[in-house]
């Protein structure tokens, strides 16, 4: 499997289980209906290490009924993996859009957040993954949601890249009682990148 800057990972499932076993699941155990959105959901995103503060927390909650209305125009299955047709780019813009000019919260905070609601279709753009994504990065001028989505949208590019080799860990995965999507998969392996030089090399 091919991430960028020359790095291969040779065993996908063996590396994914590796930090499952160091306690990377993600638990969505808590999440309830997937049109809702309130206070649960950001002390869940906490619990991965979000580290959203209070007042960031009532600052976001203030936007509740929008955050919601753009989360009922995604349906719940909505997922990278598929066509790029089939991805619902301009809804889940406006679910972006929702987060915009928070003090405090950015992509991280924001998609860690949402991750649990729409976990086949929303990474985790945490500082790690932002890095990976950086030629796809707009830069600060562009408007949040659209940056946003830029980097979603070359997130599904490796995703597409790689797209059968992510499916065939979902499978063992899921064999062994995990069940992770593709777009989380990828996550952990990106991190797992980290560990080689620049100049690439194999995990």
């Amino acid at each position: 499997m091919a991430l960028r800057n020359g790095v291969d990972v040779e065993d996908p499932l063996t590396t994914v289980l590796g930090f499952l076993e160091e306690q990377w699941a993600y638990d969505v155990s808590e999440v309830s209906g997937p049109g809702t959105f309130g206070e649960p959901d950001l002390r869940l995103a906490n619990r991965g290490g979000a580290r959203i503060s209070a007042a960031e927390i009532a600052a976001i909650l203030e936007r509740r009924r929008r955050i919601e209305g753009a989360l009922r125009a995604i349906a719940p299955d909505a997922s990278l993996a598929g066509a790029a047709s089939s991805v619902p780019w301009l809804p889940l813009r406006r679910l972006f859009d929702a987060f915009a000019d928070i003090r405090g919260v950015g992509f991280s905070k924001m998609t860690k957040a949402l991750h649990p609601r729409r976990p086949a279709l929303i990474p985790m753009l945490d500082s790690v993954v932002q890095k990976y994504l950086e030629d796809d990065d707009l830069g600060a001028e562009a408007p949040f949601g659209e940056r946003a989505l830029g980097l979603v949208r070359g997130y599904k590019r490796d995703l597409d890249r790689n797209r059968a080799a992510l499916q065939t860990a979902r499978q063992e995965l899921a064999g062994r009682g995990y069940r992770l999507t593709e777009v989380r998969i990828l996550d952990l392996l990106i991190w797992s990148a980290e560990s080689v030089p620049v100049t690439g090399g194999t995990v």
